[in-house]
C-alpha cells in the first residue's frame, strides 16, 4: 500500500538523490513471483523450489491459469443474471461484493483487498439465477482464472482437496457476513462505527463513506455524523 512521507519526517537517507551511493536497490519481484506468492498465502503453503514437492506442483499449475488485468475504479467484474465464472486473485485494489435491487438500492456484503482471493462461492452464483455483483472500488492490479479451470486443476491434485479449500473459504466468508448482521440487529450505530474503525482502518482510508454506510446498515446523514463525533472525540 502507497503512503507520502512528508519531507519532514523523513529521515536523512530519504533525502539523498536517486544516485547516491548509499540507497541500497533491491530488485521487485517480478509478476510470476508475485502471483506465486500470492497463491501460496491463500492455500496456506509456503513455497520452496523442489519442482517435485507436491504443493509446488499444485502452485505451479495453478499459476498457468490466471492472466494479469489492471483495472480503473468502478469497473463491473460481474453483475447479476449473468454466471460468475471467473477466479480473482487481488495483487492491489479494493473490491466490492454487492446485491442490487430493481429499484437500484442496493446492498454490500462484503470488501475484499490485497492477497484475497474471490471466486462465486455458491452453486447458485455459477448459473443465471445470479443475485451477486462484483465491482472495484479503488483501481486494482488483479490475477484472473476461469473458475471451471481453476477447480479441475485442484481436484487433479488430489480427492478431497478442494472440498477443504472451498469449505475453508466459505467458512469465513460466511463467518464475516453473520457476525456483521448481527451487529446491525444487535449493536447501535456508533458503536458499529467504532467496530469498523478497530477492525476495517484502511477500508476506513480508502472506501467512499456512502458505501461504508451501506455496509454498515447506516444511511450516508448518519455515517457522516458518525464520522464527525469520532473525528471530535479523537481530536479532545
Amino acid at each position: 500500500m502507497n503512503s507520502i512521507v512528508r519531507p519532514d519526517m523523513s529521515s536523512s537517507p530519504c533525502l539523498l538523490g536517486q544516485e547516491d551511493a548509499g540507497i541500497v536497490r533491491q530488485e521487485s519481484a517480478s509478476e510470476s513471483e508475485a502471483l506465486l506468492h500470492g497463491l501460496s498465502r491463500v492455500f496456506g503453503i509456503r513455497l520452496n523450489d523442489n519442482q517435485d514437492d507436491a504443493d509446488t506442483r499444485l502452485l505451479t499449475d495453478l499459476s498457468g491459469l490466471f492472466q494479469p488485468q489492471r483495472i480503473d475504479a468502478e469497473t463491473i467484474l460481474e453483475k447479476h443474471d449473468r454466471p460468475w465464472g471467473r477466479v480473482y486473485l487481488i495483487q492491489y485494489g479494493i473490491l466490492r461484493l454487492f446485491r442490487e435491487a430493481p429499484s437500484g438500492k442496493v446492498a454490500i456484503h462484503h470488501f475484499f483487498s490485497e492477497g484475497d482471493m474471490v471466486w462465486p462461492v455458491f452453486g447458485r452464483t455459477r448459473t443465471v439465477r445470479n443475485t451477486l455483483c462484483l465491482t472495484s472500488v479503488t483501481p486494482a492490479t488483479l490475477w484472473v482464472a476461469d473458475f471451471s479451470r481453476f477447480r479441475s486443476t485442484i481436484r487433479a491434485h488430489g480427492e478431497g482437496l478442494w472440498p477443504r479449500f472451498a469449505l475453508a473459504l466459505t467458512e469465513e466468508l460466511a463467518e464475516l457476513t453473520s457476525m456483521r448482521e448481527f451487529r446491525k440487529h444487535t449493536l447501535p450505530a456508533r458503536d458499529r462505527y467504532q467496530l469498523l474503525l478497530e477492525e476495517y482502518p484502511e477500508l476506513v482510508k480508502r472506501v467512499p463513506d456512502n458505501q461504508l454506510a451501506s455496509w454498515l446498515g447506516v444511511v450516508p446523514a448518519t455515517f457522516s455524523r458518525l464520522k464527525t463525533g469520532a473525528t471530535k472525540k479523537t481530536f479532545r
